[in-house]
C-alpha cells in the first residue's frame, strides 16, 4: 500500500505569518497534533507540532560549562539551547516551526513511512507531489492501515 492510499487530503495548513496563539487554538480546536507551514505555492516550508508549542511553557536551560585553561567547554549542545530560546520567544509560525521537514511522495510505501516515523521520532509526514503539499499521514493513519492488514 502507498501513501496516496492512506493520506488525508484535506490538510489544515498555516502560513509563515500565522501567530503562535492562532496555531495553538487551531491544534486544540481541530484536535490535531501538528500543522504544515506552507508558502504561497503550497510548498511545505516547515511544520509546527504540539511539541514545538511546549517550548512556550518552559525555561531555557543554559548548557553547563567547564572552564579549562581559560576556555569554556560546553557539556551540552549550545545548538539545542539556541533552538529552545528561538521557540520560547517566537510569535509567528516561521519563528517556531521545525524547518527540516521529512516529506514523502504519493508512491512511498506505508512500511517506509512507518520506518521514517520511528527513525525520526515524528508523528506526521506531509505528502508532496512536484514539491507541493497534497496530503498528510499521521501515526493514526498508519495504525489504521496496520489494523486492517491484521484482520
Amino acid at each position: 500500500m502507498k501513501a496516496r492510499d492512506i493520506m488525508s487530503v484535506d490538510v489544515i495548513t498555516v502560513n509563515k505569518d500565522t501567530t503562535v496563539e492562532e496555531i495553538a487554538h487551531l491544534l486544540s480546536d481541530k484536535s490535531i497534533s501538528g500543522v504544515p507551514v506552507v508558502d504561497e505555492q503550497n510548498r511545505v516550508i516547515g511544520i509546527v507540532s504540539q511539541k514545538d508549542l511546549l517550548y512556550k511553557d518552559i525555561e531555557p536551560h543554559f548548557p553547563p560549562v567547564v572552564e579549562i585553561l581559560g576556555g569554556l567547554i560546553f557539556l551540552k549542545s549550545v545548538r539545542q539551547y539556541n533552538e529552545e530560546l528561538r521557540k520560547l520567544v517566537a510569535t509567528k509560525a516561521e519563528e517556531i516551526m521545525t524547518r527540516k521537514v521529512v516529506t514523502v511522495g504519493e508512491d512511498t510505501e506505508v512500511e517506509r513511512i512507518a520506518e521514517l516515523m520511528i527513525q525520526k521520532d515524528i508523528n506526521r509526514i506531509p505528502v508532496v507531489k512536484n514539491n507541493r503539499l497534497v496530503g498528510i499521514i499521521s501515526r493514526a493513519d498508519v495504525v489504521k492501515y496496520i489494523a486492517k492488514k491484521l484482520e
